[in-house]
């Protein structure tokens, strides 16, 4: 049984749920990791827009088909709403950042069959991230 990290990274595309165009937050950390990793990354806000050159969707049942993998950097009551949406849009791999996790969300999208890590891991650190 591969590692559930390892698992999560195997997704051919990700998404950032709580991307942000401001730098110094960590949804925005987040999505420049994946593109200083050179991975497929999709912005996720609700309010759409463009971060880090990227157009944003506003819903994760906006997200390309070949989303697998969601990072989630949201405060804990978004985290159940979009743990409830990913799991209607068939995503199988939650990484809820270091903040972001609900034991609620967690149950749900265990209970759901989903790849969840939610134990403090953040991907900056998993990663590998350079401030630049």
């Amino acid at each position: 049984m591969q590692d559930p990290v390892e698992r999560f990274l195997s997704s051919p595309a990700f998404a950032v749920a709580g991307a942000s165009t401001d730098r110094a937050k960590y949804g925005n950390k987040v999505l420049r990791c994946y593109q200083q990793h050179g991975r497929k990354v999709h912005p996720l806000n609700p309010r759409g827009g463009v971060v880090e050159g990227l157009p944003a969707v506003a819903s994760v049942q906006a997200l390309p088909d070949d989303v697998k993998a969601l990072s989630i950097v949201t405060p804990p009551e978004v985290t159940e709403q979009v743990v409830d949406a990913a799991i209607a849009k068939g995503i199988r791999h939650l990484w809820m950042q270091p903040g972001a996790e609900s034991p609620a969300a967690v149950a749900r999208a265990e209970k759901a069959g989903l790849n969840v890590i939610a134990d403090g891991t953040c991907l900056l650190v998993v990663l590998g991230y350079s401030e630049r």
